[in-house]
């Protein structure tokens, strides 16, 4: 029997500089502060908590589900963000919607040209370039799990933010 979270889980997931970290944080900034929400971020997990390189299988996988089911089960609402490719990460994000019936699916669609355009301003952007981006980047990289949202690159931040604030109430 799969054990069930009441609390919401909150996945936004896209391509390299498509404005999810932000976004993340500013929705748990302006969401109702009585709320506890946990912010998981699959960079933060993989590269500084286990300085892993991205590959299939990585242990990043199994600790970004056990953090999302950790505050889960101890009442937190979960924002889970990366680029979460879908072939690596689908099968995990998929087994959590499965424990949290009240779940909500984000998926960030931004053409290449406008992620370079971004990447540029961004304050790591001496770590990686133009090169590794373009071997990362995936074209409509979609769960196609039911629900899922796109929000578009003509999206604003402040837009998407009251979007998603409303949407799932956080």
């Amino acid at each position: 029997m799969v054990k069930k979270y009441a609390n919401k889980l909150i996945v936004l997931r896209g391509n390299s500089g498509s404005g999810k970290s932000t976004l993340a944080r500013e929705l748990r900034e302006n969401s109702d502060k009585e709320n506890k929400i946990a912010l998981v971020e699959q960079d933060y997990l993989r590269r500084i908590v286990l300085k892993e390189k991205e590959k299939s299988g990585g242990d990043n996988i199994r600790l970004i589900k056990e953090v999302v089911k950790f505050s889960l089960f101890h009442g937190y609402d979960v924002i889970l963000e990366g680029i979460l490719y879908s072939p690596r990460y689908g099968s995990m994000i998929k087994n959590l919607l499965k424990m949290t019936p009240n779940h909500f699916v984000y998926y960030f669609d931004v053409s290449l040209e406008e992620t370079l355009r971004r990447h540029k301003t961004k304050p790591d952007s001496h770590e990686f370039g133009e090169k590794e981006i373009r071997s990362w980047y995936r074209k409509n990289d979609l769960l196609r799990v039911e629900g899922e949202k796109i929000i578009r690159e003509t999206s604003s931040l402040q837009t998407t933010i009251r979007k998603i604030l409303k949407e799932t109430g956080i």
